[in-house]
Formats: C-alpha cells, sequence, structure tokens
C-alpha cells in the first residue's frame, strides 16, 4: 500500500465553496469523506464571540451520497435576524462524526480541516453582502491543462491585494461557463480521476450502447486512455455519431477539444469537480502513468506539467471561492463540445444509448456541483428523486432520472440584487431550425426569450449573463456562417446569437423596446479572448446604454497568431463606415469596441478574470481584465460615450 493510499481522509474532502448570500439566507456547498455532523458559526467584523451559533439539522442540510466515502452536502440555512450589509463576516463550521452520539464530541474547524481556505492572519473565511453590486468578478473556460497560469488564483491574489478594504473586493463572482472541461480531459487529470474513485468508493453504474458493460470495466479497458471513440458500438454504423460526438478532435481553429479521453461515467463527472476545486483531493491519488503506446506516452509526459502547475495553484483558487459568492451557469464543455449545436445533433446524440448516458452524467454533475447552489429550490425535486436513487449499485433509476434532465427547464435563474442579474441557460431550450438539421439552433428560443423580456421590462437597470457573447466578431460570424452554408457547422463551432434569424431578431427586438432598462450590462465568456462593446441604437434618440463585457478564459486561450489576423480582418472589413456592416443583423445598432490599454486592436488575447465596476447610478462602466500572469489590461470608454 503506497502512503498516498493509505493517507487517513479528511472530513470535508472539498469546500465549502459559498455560493449564496444575502441579508437572510446562506448557502454553502462541501464533500465530506463521512457522515457529518455540522455547525455553523457566524462572526460580525473581528469579533471572538459568533453572533450566531447553530447545530444544523436537516431543516438546514441536504445531503447526496455519491460513494462509499463521498457525501455532498448543500447547506441552506435561513437566519432568524438579518445580518448587516457592507460589513465583513466571518463564518466557520463546525464538522464531527454524525454517527457519534454525543453531537460536537470531536468537533474540528475549518482552521483544523482546510487552513488553506483562510487567509493569512484569518481564524476563517468570512463574505460580505454589499447592498448593491458596484464590483463584479466574472469568467468562464477553465481547462486545467492549458499551458497558461490560472486565472482563478489571480481571485485570490485581489483578496490580498484588497486586505481589509472591503470596497475594493468583488461583491459576487460569476462563472460563465466551462467550469469544467468534460470532453477534454488530460491523461494525467484522467489517471488522477481514476485512482480518486477507487480511493473514496464511488458508486459504479451498468453502461450500454457500447463495448464496455460497465464503469469498472471501463477504467480497466486498454482504450480508456487516449481512444475513448473505440468504445462506442461498431464504428462503421456510427459514423455520424463519432463525427458530432468525438468530432471535435478535427478543429484546428475555433477549438481544441480533446474528445479522446471524455468522462462517461458518473463516478468520473464527480471525481472531475473534486479536482479542480479542491487540493485536498489530490492528496489521496498516485500521478503515477499507465501502461501506454508510445505516442500517448508522450503526449501524458507533456500534459503532466501543466497540470503539476494547476495542482499547485488550487489551494488559492479554492480560498477565493470560499470568500466570494458565487454563481455558475452551464456552456458546452460542462457537459460535451458542440451540446445541442444543431437539431442533427441532438438525433445523433440522444439517439444512442451511450451518448446519451454520457450527456446525463454531464447534467447529473452540473446539477449537484453547480446548479443545486444557484436555485436550490427550483431543483429540490431534482436533488430528491437522486436522493432516492442513490445506492451503492449507483443510481437505481439512472435512465429516468437522465430523462427527467433533459427535459427540465428551469436552469435559468435570477437574482434579486441592486442591480438585479439575469443568468440565462443557452443551451436546452433551443430553437431548432425546421429547414435544415444541421443548420445551428437559436441559443433561445422564442418562449424562453418571451420569459426573458418580461422579467426585465421596466427596470432601470439589468445585468445579464450569456455564456455566449449576444455581440459578437462580425468577422468570425461571417466564416462561421459561410462554413453553415456548406454544411459545416460543427468544424467552426458555429455558436452565435446571429447565426439562427429567429432567435437573432427576437433577441435584438428585446434591446429595441421602449420599456427595455436604459442601463444594459452584458457579460460573457466561451470565445477565449476578451473585449468589450459599447451598444447604441440607431435613429433613437433616447437609446439604452448597452455595455457588454466578454471575458475569457480564465484558463485557456486563443492561437494568438490566428486572433491578430481575425482582430485586422475585423476592423478592416467592419470598420464604422463600411457597407459590409448593412448586410448584418444589427445594422440598425451602433457597435463601437474599447481598445485595451495593453495588446493590439480591439481583441485582448490573454487568460484572466473580469472585473466589472459600475458607478452609482450604473452609467458608468468600467471593464478591467486582471491577467493570471498579474498584469491588468483597461478597456477605457471613450469620450464621447
Amino acid at each position: 500500500m503506497n502512503e498516498r493510499s493509505s493517507k487517513p481522509l479528511s472530513p470535508v474532502l472539498a469546500g465549502p465553496v459559498l455560493r449564496h448570500t444575502s441579508l437572510n439566507r446562506l448557502t454553502l456547498w462541501l464533500v465530506g469523506s463521512c457522515a457529518l455532523a455540522l455547525r455553523l458559526r457566524l462572526y460580525l467584523q473581528d469579533a471572538d464571540e459568533p453572533w450566531m451559533d447553530r447545530v444544523l439539522t436537516e431543516k438546514d442540510v441536504t445531503r447526496v451520497r455519491f460513494g462509499a466515502s463521498a457525501y455532498l452536502y448543500l447547506i441552506d440555512v435561513e437566519l432568524n435576524d438579518s445580518l448587516p450589509a457592507n460589513t465583513r463576516i466571518g463564518y466557520d463550521l463546525g464538522v464531527s462524526d454524525d454517527t457519534v452520539d454525543s453531537v460536537g464530541s470531536d468537533e474540528r474547524w475549518i482552521r483544523e480541516w482546510a487552513p488553506h481556505l483562510c487567509l493569512p492572519g484569518a481564524e476563517r473565511p468570512d463574505f460580505v453582502i454589499r447592498e448593491r453590486l458596484d464590483r463584479i468578478a466574472h469568467g468562464s473556460c477553465r481547462r486545467p491543462h492549458s499551458a497558461a497560469a490560472d486565472g482563478m488564483v489571480r481571485v485570490d491574489q485581489s483578496l490580498l491585494e484588497a486586505e481589509g478594504d472591503i470596497t475594493e473586493r468583488p461583491a459576487l463572482l460569476l462563472m460563465t461557463g466551462d467550469q469544467i472541461y468534460a470532453d477534454d480531459v488530460a491523461g494525467p487529470m484522467l489517471r488522477a480521476i481514476h485512482h480518486l474513485i477507487d480511493r473514496l468508493g464511488l458508486y459504479e453504474e451498468t453502461l450500454s450502447g457500447g463495448s464496455v458493460g460497465d464503469s469498472k470495466t471501463l477504467r480497466e479497458n486498454a482504450d480508456t486512455y487516449f481512444h475513448r471513440e473505440k468504445l462506442l458500438p461498431d464504428v462503421r454504423s456510427n459514423e455520424a455519431l463519432i463525427e458530432r460526438f468525438f468530432g471535435g478532435v478535427r478543429k484546428p481553429v475555433f477549438t481544441t477539444a480533446n474528445a479522446h479521453n471524455h468522462l462517461i461515467s458518473l463516478s468520473e463527472v464527480m471525481a472531475m469537480y473534486l479536482l479542480v476545486w479542491s487540493p485536498v483531493c489530490w492528496e489521496l491519488v498516485e500521478r503515477d502513468q499507465p501502461a501506454l503506446a508510445s505516442k500517448d506516452a508522450a503526449v501524458f509526459q507533456d500534459q503532466q506539467a501543466a497540470i503539476d502547475d494547476f495542482v499547485a495553484g488550487l489551494p488559492q483558487a479554492s480560498r477565493a471561492l470560499a470568500h466570494l459568492p458565487t454563481y455558475m451557469i452551464f456552456d458546452d464543455h460542462d457537459v460535451t463540445d458542440d451540446w445541442n449545436l444543431t437539431r442533427g445533433w441532438e438525433q445523433e446524440v440522444y439517439g444512442n444509448p451511450l451518448s446519451k448516458r454520457m450527456i446525463g452524467n454531464a447534467l447529473i454533475g452540473y446539477l449537484l456541483c453547480q446548479g443545486w447552489g444557484n436555485a436550490p429550490k427550483k431543483v429540490a425535486p431534482l436533488i430528491a428523486k437522486v436522493q432516492e436513487s442513490m445506492g451503492e449499485s449507483g443510481l437505481n433509476s439512472h435512465d429516468e432520472i437522465i430523462d427527467d434532465l433533459l427535459d427540465f427547464d428551469q436552469w435559468h435563474y435570477r437574482l434579486d440584487t441592486t442591480p438585479p442579474i439575469e443568468v440565462l441557460d443557452t443551451r436546452t431550450q433551443r430553437w431548432r431550425s425546421e429547414s435544415n438539421m444541421n443548420k445551428p439552433s437559436g441559443l433561445m428560443d422564442w418562449e424562453a426569450l418571451c420569459d426573458f423580456q418580461h422579467s426585465i421590462i421596466g427596470k432601470k437597470s439589468v445585468i445579464v449573463v450569456s455564456a455566449a457573447p449576444i455581440y459578437g466578431v462580425k468577422v468570425i460570424e461571417a466564416i462561421q456562417k459561410v462554413f453553415t452554408f456548406f454544411g459545416k457547422a460543427l468544424t467552426v463551432d458555429a455558436e452565435n446569437w446571429m447565426a439562427h434569424k429567429g432567435t437573432a431578431n427576437v433577441i435584438l427586438n428585446i434591446f429595441r423596446h421602449y420599456k427595455t432598462p436604459p442601463d444594459f450590462i452584458i457579460l460573457s465568456g466561451d470565445v477565449h479572448y476578451s473585449f468589450v462593446y459599447d451598444v447604441r441604437l440607431r435613429f433613437r434618440r433616447n437609446s439604452p446604454h448597452i455595455t457588454q463585457f466578454t471575458c475569457s478564459g480564465l484558463k485557456n486561450a486563443f492561437p494568438d497568431g490566428l486572433i491578430k489576423w481575425l482582430d485586422r480582418l475585423n476592423r478592416v472589413l467592419y470598420r464604422s463606415k463600411s457597407p459590409l456592416n448593412l448586410f448584418t443583423r444589427r445594422r440598425n445598432m451602433s457597435v463601437k469596441a474599447r481598445e485595451p490599454s495593453l495588446g493590439y486592436g480591439e481583441l485582448f488575447n490573454g487568460c484572466a478574470i473580469g472585473v466589472l465596476k459600475i458607478s452609482q447610478k450604473n452609467t458608468d462602466v468600467q471593464c478591467k481584465a486582471l491577467l493570471s500572469n498579474g498584469k491588468e489590461v483597461e478597456f477605457p470608454a471613450s469620450k464621447d460615450d
């Protein structure tokens, strides 16, 4: 037995991740290695005595067991008294074995079981509830084996730089897509996932529709590393499925997916979440190399250095997640590349039992690890079904639960902050093309867009989170349109708001509506480069002020040489007086780019976390990217704005 496999398990394996805070509510997410009794203490400012000290009950905590030594907890506490705003509030969790008769007899606090979560000199993590959102951090696309540094570490550095000045802290963190890459997994990461499954005894499952019968056999299969496309049944009769589901490896320009290590089982998905959010779980796994062909072994070794760097930054990344209220929404890589891109894609993928199971397992992982903390009451019926069905043999109603998740249409949510935030689901309520099954679907259908419009009408200001930019780079959208015309939408990842006529017209009409909020901010990611657009309606005296801040990725970047050429082409072909603008759907809108303080042109290519600053009257919107290398890039507004 090696040292890591014999190391005692920490009572808490991952978290706590601070999910939601309000004056009367606190939501935390964590994973434990056993059934835990939990006690929550809250401290105002730097007080030594707790403002609240509560033993948490079933009313406060919901638990889902997904392995012999794996228990997921969502703590959702309604407070009897209101917390103060604009004040540092410390929190601490006492954990003890739930099987011990005397509660609290062996209680341990965060400083003991996760000291890396505490800022220097602090005894516990803390948070601030802001009366209004004057500073917001946002980012997407955190790919562990990218060569760049992790932008989440930069979030932690910003907390250190703020020190005791709470006004310099972000009010919250928005993670706008691709929090994990279920479809693009490095060999060393997949190896660690398999070690962790065995170490924690994560529940197995049976699999159908492929060449392996269960998740344990999957891990032992000779093709489990770098060749998972071979695990689909009879390759000749499934060429279309392989093209759509594993076709990401043949996209040299717009995506860099590497589907050869695509996650398949639910245990793999859950282990992935633990390993991208927690340094504790990396202490439980061996970083060894499996038996591989020479070519695969070379790739494995190249990826190992990047994974080692990622792991080294996890203490800081997890500390940031413990201090900032964090809200999330999926994009494609949280499930699979090009998820629901076209009607044809859906028919092929959902028509095969194995690929449908892969999508469903990723959605279950999203539900448990991301969606649950966004809006606990919305997903409570789904959580109850998972709780009832989960057992040592895995989910007893696995396919039925996946069907429920695929039918679920409430992944979007709203935050009643000042200003309010609308988080859009641009993945599961698609406006499918009726004319051609290979044309891109609209990112949202008519009913979803109407619901969105109804929720914002009459408000003074609103912040909208859309995983993909609503206002994209015109030259890139034009290239995607050409490929789509020749039936190659999958080749160039042709997902943008303008790709589907119905969706494009409705979303643009929402901005034109006379009751649309006069101050409108859009936060987005997805594209692996950053830019800021100020948008105004032409021929309207009282046009709404629309600012779109796209910041991507946290740990992923666009090919640098290619982005320079696309940037130059965009500025030449679509300059303000170019006649080509007349052929775009946005011709009645003035879209003006803010030039970054570093780099070239309008598009900035570098891993970063975005920081948005909003003035008291919501009229002055400042945009800054904190780069993972420690530098900062500002996107200053022009004087006439």
